[in-house]
């Protein structure tokens, strides 16, 4: 019996040994329990310990991940909103001297990740495009954009490559284009005209080449659906509509920015896109009616127009992306939009540029003399000619990109941008203004000097081929509408360049304020005097 009991001592004493080591810390919480459930305190307490090791290699791994960008410290709830000055591009301009080129900016709960130099604007816009195709859509931008059915704002996928195709193909091919030169032309003529009828008094720039670029626009879209009347009736009524579209799209929404309240949408702007957007609704309506009423009457002398292509597209009912009635009212409004307010607003910036800088408007003249003759108006055929003056544009959309940040984008997953993570849904928000007035990139960049374009080895194109450059966006999603854009540009500013001489009603001084929205205005309108300048008073009437 002495080697048994002897046996159970030692058990006993190992036991309690083990017992205290394991539970030493909760000593006090195991004498006091059962003997037989000390193997769950046990089974617990080691559940415990694979817990804190876990955590902390947890810990360990997120330490090795890619931080948020640095950026300013904000509110609780607000974050940086109150901080904000009015000319967002400047004040975000001037963060990144303070926090880099890449920097996370805290608006309400939504994380802005933006970007102001030309290497990580080719990370995103190039590098991880696909992974930055989509855009961070607006709540108005949806209600205008009949829920994203449209180009600019549409989700990456099937369906925007197929309206992304229409468009560049079928609409904005140089053969296309060019099959629509009369009527720019004879659109163009009439602004010339009605300015020599004008001669001597204030013309406001803005507002006249806005309606120009409108009337080409409307023209090219449905100019063989409507009479000439019936289109500047439709046309007059499209510029009130898109100027307070544009508005729209510009005011900061608290909808935005704080998610969980868009229900609520306090600020109205919903309800006033929606508005507009059936009211855009009605016109498209109308003119899709008559369109449908003239099928078939082209022979007899009515012309092909824009809507009548993508009436027949829709139509054909492609089963794997079928174009609808709502995509094409909304690719409509696109070109609408996006072509008159960015073209009439780049005219007036290039204009302001050249009356305050005279020896340049003089060698642009020059040119223009030179090219196409004082005895003769301005064609298409001469603009490729015109090197001095497509340098007045390159150098105006440098210095004043239509939209500063270009449209933002954001990340269908979790990216990493200059080493830094950018989060899936985040804002990235490309700052081309900045990074056009990089005094590392450019030389004195806050000089206006078209010769920049003329001396450099560097093929600065309007496609954002270099990315010290991108006026228009760059990868997948860049503006679809850049050649139209770029003849229109040119020959507006060209023909009203040639026709008259400007300047200033006596006593006004010039205005380079800018006004920041989703278009880069000026704050104070360009208000000036045309004189005529051609010899021959025939090519004005």
């Amino acid at each position: 019996m002495q080697p048994h009991n002897t046996y159970n001592t030692m058990s006993s004493h190992q036991s309690t040994e083990i017992s205290g080591f394991i539970f030493h810390p909760w000593s006090w919480w195991c004498n006091s329990i059962d003997p037989k459930h000390q193997f769950a305190g046990a089974l617990i307490t080691v559940s415990a310990l694979v817990l804190v090791i876990a955590c902390h290699a947890w810990a360990k791994i997120n330490s090795r991940r890619p931080a948020l960008p640095p950026g300013p410290r904000g509110l609780p709830l607000v974050g940086y909103l109150p901080f904000l000055k009015p000319d967002i591009h400047r004040s975000f301009t001037e963060l990144a001297q303070t926090y880099g080129p890449i920097m996370n900016v805290q608006l309400g709960s939504k994380i802005c990740v933006v970007i102001s130099s030309p290497g990580l604007a080719k990370e995103v816009l190039k590098d991880h495009d696909v992974t930055f195709a989509n855009r961070d859509t607006t709540a108005a931008a949806l209600a205008f954009s009949h829920g994203g059915s449209d180009i600019a704002f549409n989700s990456y996928g099937p369906e925007w490559r197929m309206l992304r195709k229409v468009a560049a193909q079928e609409m904005m091919s140089s053969s296309v284009l060019d099959s629509y030169y009369e009527l720019r032309r004879q659109e163009v003529r009439q602004t010339v005209r009605d300015l020599y009828a004008k001669m001597g008094t204030p013309i406001n720039i803005s507002n006249t080449n806005f309606q120009t670029t409108l009337n080409v626009v409307t023209s090219m879209l449905w100019g063989g659906s409507l009479d000439v009347d019936d289109r500047r009736a439709v046309g007059a009524e499209f510029e009130q509509v898109i100027q307070q579209v544009v508005e729209l799209l510009s005011i900061p929404n608290v909808s935005d920015l704080f998610p969980v309240v868009a229900w609520l949408d306090l600020q109205g702007v919903v309800r006033r896109m929606k508005r507009l957007s059936k009211w855009l609704d009605r016109i498209f309506d109308s003119v899709i009616d008559q369109r449908t009423r003239l099928n078939g009457v082209e022979e007899k002398g009515k012309s092909k127009d824009f809507l009548q292509l993508l009436l027949k597209l829709k139509d054909a009912e492609d089963p794997k992306t079928p174009l609808t009635l709502d995509h094409v009212k909304a690719v409509l409004v696109d070109l609408v939009a996006g072509s008159t307010d960015t073209t009439s607003t780049t005219v007036e910036w290039a204009m302001t540029k050249l009356i305050e800088n005279p020896e340049i408007m003089r060698k642009v003249q020059e040119e223009l003399d030179e090219v196409v003759g004082m005895n003769d108006t301005v064609e298409e055929s001469h603009l490729p000619r015109l090197h001095y003056m497509r340098a007045v544009i390159k150098e105006t959309l440098r210095l004043y990109p239509p939209i500063p940040f270009l449209v933002p984008r954001t990340p269908s997953q979790p990216c990493i941008v200059g080493g830094y993570m950018v989060p899936m849904g985040a804002r990235v928000m490309v700052n081309a203004w900045a990074i056009h007035r990089d005094p590392e990139v450019w030389d004195n960049p806050l000089e206006f000097r078209p010769e920049r374009f003329l001396s450099t080895s560097s093929k600065f194109d309007f496609n954002g081929n270099d990315f010290r450059y991108i006026p228009f966006g760059s990868g997948r999603r860049v503006c679809v509408g850049i050649p139209m854009a770029e003849r229109m540009l040119m020959f507006v500013l060209a023909e009203m360049l040639h026709s008259f001489d400007w300047q200033l009603p006596e006593g006004t001084k010039l205005d380079l304020t800018e006004k920041f929205g989703i278009v880069l205005k000026k704050a104070i309108p360009l208000v000036v005097i045309p004189t005529a300048r051609l010899w021959n008073p025939n090519l004005y009437t």
